[in-house]
């Protein structure tokens, strides 16, 4: 066991709060650039309107979704990797179900991304300690907009 409680010899225990609070904390102060995984067109969806809210903060948002063509006057991506190619990605927000976030936080690693964020209702435990393993920072089951709201600069 390393000296801090809340990490483990085994790389699939759920990180606790201390670990995500500092993670959240560095997520809001470094990032600037976020790659929106499932980021939909539609207005009324809730990726949509926390995108539309982290631009309105002056977040620059790279949607990914190989369905759209632009969303919120941005260019969308089929996927990271594509993204990546135009855009030095900060942060990876997900808004997938927890089952295709696998692949997702693997990409976001081989991209360099310095974070992946999980959205409220998304936890994938065992994708989060493999991109945490590889120097990313993690959210799991939260929401970008209330953490930002929550924490001023």
């Amino acid at each position: 066991m390393s000296g801090a409680p809340w990490r483990s010899e085994n790389p699939s225990t759920v990180l606790p709060m201390p670990l995500e609070t500092e993670s959240i904390a560095a997520i809001l102060q470094h990032c600037r650039t976020v790659a929106v995984v499932g980021l939909s067109p539609k207005p009324h969806r809730a990726s949509y309107r926390v995108a539309q809210y982290m631009q309105a903060q002056g977040w620059r948002i790279v949607p990914v979704n190989p369905l759209a063509r632009e969303v919120l006057g941005e260019k969308a991506y089929a996927s990271l990797h594509e993204a990546a190619r135009e855009h030095a990605i900060d942060l990876v927000d997900v808004f997938r179900n927890s089952e295709d976030v696998p692949p997702v936080a693997d990409e976001a690693v081989a991209i360099g991304a310095r974070g992946l964020w999980l959205q409220q209702g998304i936890r994938h435990d065992e994708a989060a300690a493999r991109a945490a393993a590889a120097g990313l920072w993690v959210v799991q089951d939260r929401c970008l907009m209330v953490e930002h709201a929550r924490h001023p600069a």
